[in-house]
């Protein structure tokens, strides 16, 4: 595999092996001036990271100078990710690196797939146009992907072989590389080596607070996101995080986000960071949710929550309620109440 191909996939076990060859010293990755460019992009990574996806440079043969930092970086995003330690920050970069790689496998020709494959020990096969992977690979590959697609009764199955398409395998792979680097994280970094970083360290702290403290704020305009049950906040936060919901917690969500008065194009850019995110799918499914077939729904009672064990957090308010909607029209009209600007109890239909 060519350097630049080694600098757009870091994670691989040559890019690795190169890295450790050219002979850098940890002390010297972190004070040498020679590596501000490397540590500069390391941080850039992080920051991309956190707004959902790392931007990969356009790398030429020739870029020798581009290439090294790249390479560089990314041991040091590592370090930097592993001494703030936060599991947020974590499974955002873990999978902010891996859609930047989809991007570039989908278009990347067949046998680069298959030797990228063959890093994460799945051997695969092409046949018109097909690509054939064993079914316990598969079933390895997809197991964190919620969508009924990617089920494997769902799925076109000949002699223990799954077939599938080029982009799919770009996804799938996707995910691999998701999972492996969140499992390697964090590193175990001495703590005089986080000390050294401080001054890299604090802008990713810093942006990182700010997300957390603005929690919806800008996302979900007139929508009044602190006045959320316990159970959406949770979704929420997994999504934000990259983790896959559930089909019947992902339904919910949806739902509750629709009736509260959050737009489609709003619900949609929340979802753009779900390891299972397709555009033209999730759109669909939110306008189906919001009456495109006829039919608008509702979120799930209480009970049917706690059924399907999407249930988290509940509070003193949750145990005076039935319904998601309930707890929002009844935090709004307390807040309202309390500020002076509604004078009037709860409607028949919101005590319901």
């Amino acid at each position: 595999m060519e350097e630049k191909d080694l600098a757009l996939y870091p994670f691989i076990t040559e890019a690795s092996a190169y890295v450790s060859g050219l002979g850098f010293s940890l002390e010297r990755l972190i004070t040498s001036r020679a590596m501000d460019s490397a540590r500069s992009r390391g941080v850039e990574r992080i920051l991309q990271a956190l707004k959902g996806e790392v931007r990969k440079p356009q790398l030429l043969v020739s870029d020798e100078s581009k290439i090294l930092i790249e390479l560089l970086s990314y041991p040091f995003s590592r370090i930097l990710v592993s001494c703030i330690d936060d599991s947020f920050l974590i499974r955002r970069y873990a999978l902010a690196e891996a859609v930047s790689c989809y991007d570039l496998l989908r278009f990347g020709s067949s046998d680069f797939l298959c030797s990228i494959a063959s890093d994460f020990y799945v051997d695969i096969l092409i046949s018109d146009n097909e690509f054939d992977i064993h079914f316990t690979d598969y079933i390895r590959l997809a197991s964190s992907m919620k969508a009924l697609e990617w089920k494997l009764v769902n799925r076109k199955l000949q002699k223990g072989h799954v077939y599938i398409s080029k982009e799919e395998l770009a996804r799938l792979l996707q995910e691999a590389i998701r999972d492996r680097i969140q499992s390697s994280l964090p590193l175990a970094v001495p703590e005089d080596i986080c000390q050294m970083c401080a001054p890299y360290i604090s802008p990713i702290q810093a942006e990182l607070q700010q997300m957390k403290e603005t929690f919806g704020s800008e996302d979900f305009g007139a929508v009044e996101s602190n006045m959320f049950p316990p159970c959406m906040v949770h979704a929420i936060s997994n999504v934000r995080a990259g983790v896959n919901l559930a089909h019947s917690m992902r339904f919910a969500l949806t739902s509750f986000l629709r009736n509260v008065g959050m737009s489609v194009d709003d619900i949609v850019a929340m979802f753009n960071v779900s390891p299972d995110f397709d555009v033209e799918k999730t759109r669909y499914q939110i306008e189906h949710i919001s009456g495109s077939s006829g039919t608008e729904y509702k979120p799930p009672s209480c009970s049917t929550m706690r059924t399907y064990g999407n249930c988290y957090g509940a509070d003193e308010l949750c145990s005076r309620i039935k319904h998601p909607l309930n707890y929002y029209s009844r935090k709004t009209w307390f807040k309202h109440r309390n500020a002076g600007s509604q004078q009037f109890p709860l409607s028949e239909k919101e005590k319901e």
